[in-house]
C-alpha cells in the first residue's frame, strides 16, 4: 500500500522510518511546510515528495499519517476523511475540546476510519495487563497507579503551546487507565508544583503533578507526572485487585535505583526517551494502521476514545487551577 505522511518533524520522521520497514507498505509520499525536511525524508526512505497536503492526497495514497503541528490536526483529519482516505493522527485531535468535538461531529458524515495515536495501547506490557484485568485474574480492582516522568522538560515554545502538562503528558496515563481497566473516570482532584524550569511557571503550567481519579466502579487511580526525572524516561503502571496485583514497566531498563542491600535490580541502562521505551509499540501501532487501511480491522483508538482522555485532562487542569474536585460531567457541561 501507499502511505502519505504530513509533517516530518521528530515524530513524523520516526513514523516514516517505521512505515518504510513494514512489509505492507510499498511506498511513501511525504509533505512538510519545510521543504528540507521532506527532502531529507525522501532521500532516506525513497519517498515521493508532495508540495502540499492537497497534492499528497491527490497522489493516490491509501492511508494518511498526520504528524503535523496540533493546530493543523482538525483540517488534515477532515481532508483525509473527505478524500475517502483512512487517517492516523497523532494526539491530540485538536488544541481545544470544542475543536475536537467539531471534528467528531464532522466525521459523522463520513464512513472513513480515523485512528488517534495513543501508542501505549500497543505496548506488550500494557496489553498483557489489560488481558489480565479483563480475564478477572486480579479480581475487582481497588487501586491503579500510573506514572509518566520525562527526563527533561521540552523547550519553552513547546510548553507555551502545549495546553499544559495534563493535556500534553498526563493524557497518555488517562487513556491507558481507561483502556486497561475498561472503566470511565467520573471525578478528579489534581495538584501541581514548580521546582524546576522557570519558563514552565511563566506559562501558567506545572512541572510536577499528581491527580486522583475516581472511576465509575469506585476504583481509585493515582497519576504521577513530572518534566524532571534525571535518571531517565519512566513509564509504569500498577494494578491492585482483591485477588492479585501486577505491574507494567518493571524491567532492567527502569530508571530507578534500589538502595536495598544485595539488590541489583534494575541492572540495565535506563530508558532515556519515549522513542526508546516504545519503539516496539510504535511499530505495532502503525502495523495496526495498515490493517485499518486494508479494511481488516476497525480503528483501535477512535476520535471518541481520544476525546474521553481529553475531557479528563480538562477536568484535571480546572482542578489544578481552582484547587477543588471536578467531575467529568461539569467540564462536559452535562
Amino acid at each position: 500500500m501507499r502511505i502519505g505522511i504530513l509533517g516530518l518533524g521528530r515524530i513524523g520522521a520516526f513514523h516514516a522510518e517505521t512505515l518504510s520497514a513494514l512489509d505492507a507498505v510499498e511506498s511513501l509520499v511525504v509533505a512538510d511546510p519545510f521543504a528540507d525536511a521532506a527532502k531529507v525524508a525522501a532521500e532516506r526512505f525513497g519517498a515521493e515528495v508532495a508540495d502540499s497536503p492537497e497534492a499528497l492526497l491527490a497522489a493516490g495514497v491509501d492511508g494518511l499519517v498526520v504528524a503535523a503541528a496540533t493546530d493543523a490536526h482538525p483540517a488534515l483529519i477532515l481532508a483525509g476523511a473527505e478524500a475517502g482516505v483512512p487517517v492516523f493522527c497523532e494526539k491530540p485531535v485538536a488544541r481545544t475540546m470544542a475543536e475536537g468535538m467539531e471534528v467528531l461531529k464532522a466525521l459523522r458524515g463520513h464512513d472513513v476510519p480515523v485512528q488517534i495515536g495513543y501508542n501505549r495501547r500497543f505496548d506488550a506490557g500494557f496489553a498483557a495487563a489489560r488481558a489480565a484485568v479483563r480475564a478477572g485474574e486480579l479480581g475487582a480492582l481497588h487501586t491503579v497507579r500510573s506514572t509518566t516522568l520525562d527526563p527533561a522538560p521540552p523547550p519553552a515554545a513547546y510548553v507555551a503551546a502545549s495546553g499544559g502538562i495534563f493535556r500534553d503528558c498526563s493524557v497518555h496515563d488517562f487513556d491507558i487507565i481507561r483502556w486497561v481497566t475498561g472503566h470511565e473516570v467520573t471525578e478528579v482532584y489534581a495538584v501541581g508544583g514548580n521546582r524546576g524550569a522557570a519558563y514552565i511557571r511563566e506559562a501558567g503550567d506545572a512541572d510536577t503533578t499528581g491527580a486522583i481519579l475516581t472511576l465509575d466502579d469506585g476504583t481509585i487511580a493515582v497519576v504521577s507526572n513530572s518534566r524532571h526525572n534525571a535518571r531517565g524516561y519512566d513509564v509504569r503502571m500498577e494494578l491492585h485487585g482483591f485477588a492479585d496485583s501486577l505491574a507494567v514497566g518493571l524491567d532492567d531498563k527502569l530508571p530507578l535505583r534500589s538502595v536495598e542491600p544485595g539488590v541489583t535490580f534494575p541492572a540495565g541502562t535506563p530508558h532515556d526517551f519515549f522513542m526508546d521505551r516504545f519503539t516496539d509499540a510504535y511499530r505495532a501501532e502503525l502495523t495496526a494502521f495498515t490493517e485499518v487501511v486494508a479494511g481488516t480491522r476497525p480503528s483501535p483508538c477512535t476520535v471518541e476514545d481520544a476525546l474521553e482522555a481529553g475531557w479528563i485532562a480538562e477536568a484535571c487542569t480546572l482542578s489544578l487551577h481552582e484547587h477543588r474536585p471536578v467531575t467529568l460531567a461539569e467540564v462536559r457541561g452535562d
